[in-house]
C-alpha cells in the first residue's frame, strides 16, 4: 500500500514514466524506417519544435548516406543542454551538415525567422524523387517562421504577447498564425513539392488535430480568414493585423498529395504511461476522460469537486491530460500548471485531515516563463502558506503562483526535457490510516 509519507516519491516516479512515455527518439524509430527513404535519391530534414533536436538526430541516424542536409528549429535551452558543443552566443548548432536553429519560444525571434528562410532556401530546389522528413513537435509555432510581407517581427512579437495574455485557446492561436505565414498551414508541404514529405508529428494538443499541432506546416488549413478575423477582433487585436492577413492552402491542394502525416507521439501515451506507474505504486489507477482546457484556475475547481465526489477512500490516482489557459491581469510569475495547482490549494483548504496531492506539469519542463515544468500541492498546503504568512488568494489574483509555490517548495523541476506532449494533471489520493 503506498503511504501518503512518500508523496513526493509517488509523484516523481509517475513524472518519469510519463515524460519516457513521450521521449522523441524512440517516437521516430518506431514510425520511421530505411524502407521509407529506399527509393530516394536525397533526403533532406526540416522542421521544428522542442523535441527537433532529438528528433532530427535520429531521422539521420536512419537515413544514412542518402541525407543531403537539413534546417531545424530548436529552443535554445534544450540546444545547450544536450550539446558540448553549443555555446551560448551561438544562434546555430552544426551537425553533420543539419544546421540546429536556436529559434525562440513562447514568443518568436530573429532566429525563428531565419529557420523559415533557412528552409525555404533549403528546399527550393527540391525534385519528385527527393523526400523531405519534416520533424514537427510543440512549441514549432514560435521556433519556425516565415511571416508575410507585411508583417514584422516586432509585429508578430507584438500579437503573439497578446493571444498569450488574453486567455485563447491554441486552437485560435494557430488559426491566426497560420494565416499571418508563409510556412505554416500547409506552407512547408508547399515548399517541399513536388518532394515526397513525411513529416513525423509529436503532438502537444489534446485530440490530436493535424492542423493545429505547430500551426500544421504539412496539413491543409480548413479554417479561413474570416475566421482568423473573427479571433482577432474577440481577442481586442489592433486592427492593422487583419490587414497582414492572407488565405492559407487548403486540403484539397495538390501538394499535399505527396504528403504523408504520421502522428508519432501523444499527450494519451503519456497518461497510460504514468496510470502504469501508478498501478505499480499501488494505487488504483484511471485515465480521465475529462479534458484540461479552457482558465486554469476553473479546470482546477471542477477537479476538486470530482475528487470531493469519490465515496470510497483508497488508494487512487487520477490522471488528466489537456492545456488551460491563463487570463493575465496581475504583473507576478507563473504559468498555467502552476495557477492550476494555487487554484487546486486553494480549493483544499480545511481538507488537513485528508490526504490527497494535485500535480500539473508541462511534458517540456517549462511553465510560462518560468523555468519550473509545473506545481503540486497537498492538502496540508494551505496550513504551510499560513505558517509562511502567504496569501494565497492574493497570489492568484496576481498570476504570482510561482513565487507562492517557491516559497512553500512544491515546485516541480524537470529541466528542459527536450518533448513536448502538453501537460499532464496528477491527483493521487492515499486512505486517511497513511
Amino acid at each position: 500500500m503506498p503511504l501518503y509519507q512518500d508523496h513526493r516519491s509517488h509523484l516523481n516516479t509517475i513524472i518519469k514514466a510519463a515524460l519516457e512515455a513521450a521521449d522523441p527518439s524512440r517516437a521516430v524509430k518506431k514510425f520511421l524506417s530505411r524502407e521509407d527513404v529506399r527509393e530516394a535519391k536525397r533526403v533532406f530534414i526540416v522542421g521544428a519544435g522542442k523535441a527537433g533536436l532529438a528528433m532530427g538526430e535520429a531521422v539521420m541516424e536512419i537515413v544514412g548516406e542518402k541525407f543531403e542536409g537539413g534546417v531545424v528549429s530548436v529552443s535554445s535551452v534544450e540546444t545547450l543542454r544536450r550539446s558540448v558543443s553549443a555555446v551560448q552566443t551561438s544562434e546555430v548548432l552544426k551537425t553533420s551538415e543539419v544546421f540546429f536553429v536556436i529559434g525562440g519560444h513562447p514568443k518568436p525571434t530573429e532566429g525563428s525567422i531565419e529557420a523559415g528562410k533557412a528552409i525555404a532556401e533549403l528546399l527550393k530546389d527540391t525534385r519528385e524523387d527527393d523526400v523531405v522528413i519534416a520533424v514537427i513537435s510543440g512549441g514549432g509555432s514560435a521556433l519556425m517562421e516565415l511571416p508575410g510581407e507585411r508583417m514584422t517581427l516586432d509585429d508578430l512579437r507584438e500579437l503573439t504577447e497578446l493571444m498569450l495574455k488574453s486567455g485563447a485557446p491554441i486552437q485560435e492561436f494557430n488559426c491566426v498564425r497560420k494565416h499571418l505565414s508563409r510556412i505554416k498551414g500547409g506552407g512547408l508541404a508547399k515548399m517541399a513539392y513536388p518532394a515526397k514529405v513525411i513529416a513525423l508529428i509529436l503532438s502537444d494538443v489534446i485530440g490530436d488535430p493535424l492542423d493545429v499541432i505547430a500551426s500544421g506546416p504539412t496539413v491543409g488549413d480548413s479554417t479561413t480568414v474570416e475566421e482568423a478575423k473573427e479571433i482577432l477582433r474577440k481577442r481586442n487585436a489592433p486592427k492593422k493585423f487583419e490587414a497582414m492577413l492572407h488565405e492559407t492552402l487548403k486540403p484539397n491542394d495538390k501538394v499535399f498529395a505527396r504528403v504523408e502525416n504520421r502522428l508519432v507521439g501523444t499527450n494519451q501515451l503519456a497518461r497510460e504511461a504514468a496510470a502504469r506507474a501508478a498501478r505499480e505504486l499501488g494505487f488504483e489507477a484511471v485515465v480521465s476522460e475529462r479534458v484540461i482546457e479552457g482558465e486554469a484556475r476553473e479546470c482546477a475547481r471542477e477537479v476538486i469537486r470530482e475528487i470531493k465526489e469519490i465515496g470510497e477512500i483508497k488508494e487512487r490516482a487520477l490522471i488528466y491530460g489537456g492545456e488551460a489557459t491563463v487570463t493575465v491581469k496581475g504583473n507576478g510569475i507563473g504559468g498555467r500548471k502552476q495557477e492550476f495547482v494555487l487554484s487546486a490549494a486553494i480549493e483544499m483548504k480545511g481538507w488537513e485531515k485528508e490526504k490527497i496531492l494535485v500535480a500539473s506539469f508541462g511534458t517540456d519542463g517549462v511553465d510560462g516563463m518560468t523555468a519550473s515544468a509545473g506545481a503540486f500541492a497537498t492538502s496540508e498546503t494551505m496550513a504551510t502558506a499560513v505558517q509562511k504568512k502567504i496569501d494565497p488568494n492574493i497570489s492568484l489574483e496576481n498570476n504570482d503562483s510561482h513565487t507562492f509555490f517557491k516559497a512553500v517548495d512544491q515546485l516541480i523541476e524537470t529541466g528542459a526535457t527536450g518533448t513536448n506532449v502538453n501537460d499532464v494533471v496528477i491527483a493521487l489520493i492515499y486512505p486517511h490510516k497513511t
